[in-house]
This record gives structure tokens, sequence and C-alpha cells, in this order.
């Protein structure tokens, strides 16, 4: 009857309070009383750390797209490959057909010294299996990772034979610079796939080298890339504008504005052509840097437009470990432009974007996409006009090849079939590619995909029962055929023998070597019409 009293009591105090418009102390106990109230009477026992957590997610959900919480062992994993390093074996890996398929064993790392090579399965841990049982892929990882200087106990499939293996695991790093490499004597190609912590002295390094073989033009390719840590875009875009140009700044109700600007006097490729890739992918850190090149006119922006996530998020750590990311701030450009595209429509079309931009004929033409005077700004040095409304409208529009994903294109792409006819064609010949191609470019230059390739993936369709025509077939084969190559020359070389081969039929890429090829093309572009 106490208890009963004193939740009456809370009661008959809420309800005054919020006869006006509730203070801060106001809210708490309101949110108070509703905890105790279903943690008193709720007709089950409650897990409270659940109903806790849902409570945080709702709240948050209310805000924006882009607040969110996590718990302790979700913050830890979205922390992780923005660190720069982890400890473990030191492989890259993917999940083929519920098997662990290694695509390139880090080099020097612990994997490689005991002889694990690309294409080998991983199928036990520790004498538990773990192919063929349907594992997540994190409980997979849990057991693979550890302290440094600890051991763990692998049985690999290579060739129909089981070959056991003992790792002592170590500090690996992650890199965020997937490849470089020189695409002509002189034009340099640097892909990036997040904005890490160590991203910059990455980015940094492959400049040097690249610029000690000849580059004097650099693509840099954001293709793809979510964003990751804003320091490391303005580090990145330090090297590229002259000193105290503004990169990036942001702007928050209860945030003072803070401006981020160029500082380094001593640049490394301040001056020469510049051209940098974008796709709907590219978000956030990547906004901010393909967004500074463009307002200060320095470098041609190729592709499609960015995603449009122009929101600042700030962690807090709270008492158990999980985390809450909140929005504080906006990002704007040094034109004014803010990158955030609306959500005022509600998540759910928030979402829709990439849908509606097909929809609306935004990814195949430049000439569907229609901005309103309010969203016209300015260059900082050719007063070009460019445009805000969310996300960086590329000054050189490439078109999505959409005409070529048919029916059976796509579940190919989404089921993932290329990599398992390349695994399986891998198996019988890996021995035979390595002596017959001994570098990228032997691979690059002289490789087909062969009939028995066409033969492994029709196969693997039909044991899935996909129906498909001959017709349909034919123009799925040809769809695949560079992703097919490109696969394999992944297993073969690591990631700059997969972009090698990819970069030869995306026409992204190719727009940009052909901007920077030709100097009336690349110039025109920042005149002002």
């Amino acid at each position: 009857m106490k208890k009963l009293f004193s939740v009456s009591l809370c009661l008959a105090f809420v309800a005054t309070a919020f006869a006006e418009t509730p203070s801060n102390t106001d809210c708490l106990h309101k949110l108070n009383y509703a905890f105790t109230v279903v943690n008193s009477y709720y007709v089950d026992s409650v897990d409270r750390a659940r109903v806790t957590d849902e409570a945080i997610q709702g709240m948050l959900s209310s805000l924006d797209p882009h607040s969110s919480y996590m718990n302790k062992e979700k913050a830890a994993e979205a922390r992780e490959p923005l660190q720069g390093s982890f400890e473990g074996i030191g492989v890259s890996f993917n999940m083929v057909e519920d098997t662990l398929l290694v695509v390139q064993a880090i080099v020097n790392g612990p994997s490689e010294k005991v002889g694990i090579i690309a294409g080998d399965k991983i199928i036990a841990v520790n004498d538990t299996a773990i192919a063929g049982v349907k594992m997540s892929q994190n409980d997979i990882m849990k057991r693979l990772r550890g302290k440094k200087g600890t051991t763990v106990q692998v049985t690999v499939l290579r060739g129909g034979q089981r070959i056991p293996f003992t790792i002592v695991r170590d500090k690996i790093p992650i890199s965020s610079v997937d490849t470089y490499y020189m695409v002509t004597s002189n034009i340099g190609y640097i892909k990036i796939s997040r904005f890490a912590s160590t991203t910059y002295q990455e980015m940094t390094d492959a400049i040097k080298i690249l610029k000690r073989k000849g580059m004097n033009r650099l693509i840099v390719d954001l293709q793809g890339n979510g964003g990751g840590y804003m320091q490391s875009a303005v580090d990145m875009a330090d090297e590229f504008l002259n000193a105290d140009n503004i990169i990036v700044y942001t702007k928050g109700d209860k945030q003072r504005t803070q401006v981020f600007a160029a500082k380094s006097h001593s640049k490394l490729f301040s001056r020469e052509k510049l051209v940098v890739l974008v796709d709907e992918y590219s978000a956030s850190a990547s906004e901010i840097f393909s967004g500074a090149i463009q307002d200060w006119d320095r470098g041609a922006i190729v592709g499609r437009r960015t995603f449009g996530k122009g929101l600042v998020q700030r962690p807090f750590t709270l008492p158990d470990g999980s985390e809450i990311r909140l929005t504080i701030a906006r990002y704007y450009t040094p034109a004014g432009r803010c990158i955030q595209r609306p959500y005022e429509s509600g998540k759910e079309d928030y979402e829709r974007e990439f849908a509606k931009r097909y929809e609306h004929g935004e990814m195949v033409s430049a000439d569907s996409i229609s901005f309103p005077d309010s969203l016209r700004y300015t260059t900082r040095i050719a007063k070009r006009t460019v445009f805000g409304g969310g996300g960086i409208m590329p000054d050189v529009f490439v078109p999505a090849d959409t005409t070529r994903l048919d029916s059976l294109s796509r579940v190919i792409f989404h089921g993932n079939y290329h990599n398992k006819t390349v695994v399986a064609y891998l198996e019988k010949h890996r021995d035979a590619l390595r002596r017959t191609f001994r570098t990228i470019d032997d691979f690059e230059s002289s490789f087909l995909v062969d009939e028995e390739m066409y033969a492994i993936l029709q196969t693997k369709l039909e044991a899935d029962s996909v129906r498909f025509t001959p017709e349909q077939l034919a123009a799925a084969n040809e769809y695949a055929t560079p992703f097919l190559k490109a696969f394999l020359a992944r297993y073969l070389w690591g990631l700059e023998g997969y972009f090698r081969i990819y970069n030869k039929t995306n026409p992204i890429f190719l727009k940009g070597v052909e901007l920077l090829t030709d100097d009336k093309q690349y110039y025109s572009i920042f005149k002002v019409k």
C-alpha cells in the first residue's frame, strides 16, 4: 500500500509539472517514473537492461537519422576500423558459402609467417568447426582474435588437404588506403576506403612513392567511402590547398562555430592536376574533402552526387561502456553549403533516398537534377556556381550503367556468385595461374575469362535453382566478365590486383583518366560559363 501511494504521488507530480512547458528536471522525473512503473507493475519479469537500451534508442531515433546508441560490444566493433590496428591473426577474408576464405594474408603478419596463403579455407579454430555450421561472422572473429602473444590453432583446407597451423597473434595494422599505383607514366591513383586515424599518413606515404615514380597528376578515389574521422579529411585536404584556406566549418545550436583551415606551408601536392572520384556512397568525411577541393577550384570532382551526410556526431561513453553518438552540429563547405541532405520527412523517406534518385532519373542523367536558386553558391577562386541541398554535386557527371543490370545480373551480383565462381576456379588452377602470370601486368594483358569459368558460374546458379534463359545467361556472362577477372586478381595480388582490373571497366575512373590526359577538357571545368 505504501509503495502504491508513493507511485501515485509521483504521478500527481508529473501531471502537475507538465501542465506547462516541462523543464529538464520535469522530463527526468517523467522518465524515472515511467521506468519505475514498468519495473514495479509489469505482468512479467522485466529485462531492465534491454528496456533501458531500447528507451535510449527510441529517444535518439526521434532526433535525426544519424544519432545512435550502441552497447559496449558494438561500440568497440565500430571504433576498430578507424583506430588503425587490432590484435589477431592477420588475414583479410570473405565468407563464401558458410566458409571463411582467406583473400589475403597481411604482409609480414602472423598468418603469412606460418604459411597461410590466399584461397585457403579456415575450417576449424582450436578444434571447433567453423565451416558448414552456420556460425556467425562475429563468433568466428571472436575465436580468431585475441591479445598479442597468445596462440590459436587453426585448420586450413587447401586443395582437399587439411593442414594444421599454430599462429601467434600480433598487432595487425588496418589500412585505409586500399591501394595505389601508376595508371600511366605520370598519372597516379590512390584508393581510400575510409578516413581512419592513420589515413593521412598512409596517403602522404603513397604520394611520396608515386612522385618518385614520375607522378605529376593524381586521382584520389573516394567511391564507396562512407567517411570516418573529420580530422583525417581536414589533414588530407591541407596537403592540396593553400595555407589559411578554409576546409570545413561546423555550426550547432549548442556548439560554437568551429572553423578548420589549411595550415601547412610545405605541401606535397598543392599545384598539380587533381581529380577526385565520388559516387552516391561517398559520405561524411569524403564530402568534407571533395567539397573543399571543389569550393577552392583545386581539382575536378567526377562521378555522381554524394550521399549527403553532413551531421557531426560526438561519442558519449556511458558508465557500462555503451555509447551514444549524438549529432551536435552540421558540416559546411568553404562556400557555405550545408552537406547534410534534408531529413524532415522522416527516417523512412530519408532511407529511400537512393531509390528516389533512380526513380527521378538522377542516376542516369544530370539534366534530371534541378536546384532552386536558394541553393546556388559560388566557388572561392573561379566564382563558378555550385549547389547545396545535400551532398556534393560533381563537376563532371558520370551516369550509372543500369542497362547491363538485368534481373539475372542483379542475382549474380547480390548473391556473390562472382566470388563463388572464382573460388571454385582457383582451387583447380591456383598453382598454374601463379606459374603462368608472374606479375599483375602479365595477368592484366593476357588472362581471359574462359568457358570453364562461365560453366562454373552456370553450375552455381543452377545449384541454387536460379531460373534463366540462354539469352539472359549470355548477357549476364558479359556483365560478369570484368568482375570475375578482378576477383581472381584479388586472390592472386590483393586489392591492387582487384582495382587494376576493375578500374579498366569503371566509367568514373576512365573519365578521371580522360580529364587528366586532356588539359583543355580539364581546365574548361574551372571557367565560368
